[in-house]
């Protein structure tokens, strides 16, 4: 498993089609050829820079909007690609990226990084890959 680490590669992604959702979680994923050409609606975009190894790709998107606290924008983070590596074996080589598109509710997770947010952060992307393993 690579991890996405720069701005093209996150934007290449999202311009990709989301195949999973949960309550407070999206998985984008945008599929690469076996000549690691980046496959978008409608042509293919040479991007040998971008992704130059066929294997599965994951970034997290944990914007401040949603997860003020860095802890808390960490420890989700954490969380994405501790249960992403647990899915390798059921997706094709592509690129994927999880995103939160909604917060955690703070009076119900008032730490920063408690044990129960994290459960439940693990609980919600276990679902999201086990839905994005079904998607087309």
């Amino acid at each position: 498993m690579q991890r996405l680490q720069t701005r093209p590669q996150f934007q290449a992604v999202l311009a990709g089609a989301i195949v999973a959702r949960t309550t407070h979680f999206a998985l984008h994923r945008n599929a690469l050829d076996a000549r690691g050409l980046q496959i978008q609606p409608g042509k293919l975009v040479d991007a040998p820079v971008l992704f130059p190894i066929q294997d599965i790709w994951i970034g997290a998107m944990v914007p401040k909007r949603w997860a003020k606290r860095a802890v808390t924008r960490n420890a989700i983070k954490r969380q994405i690609y501790t249960v992403s590596a647990d899915f390798l074996h059921q997706y094709l080589p592509a690129a994927f990226v999880v995103r939160l598109r909604r917060g955690f509710s703070r009076t119900e997770f008032v730490s920063a990084s408690s044990e129960p947010l994290k459960q439940a952060v693990r609980a919600e992307v276990q679902a999201l890959m086990q839905a994005g393993v079904n998607a087309p």
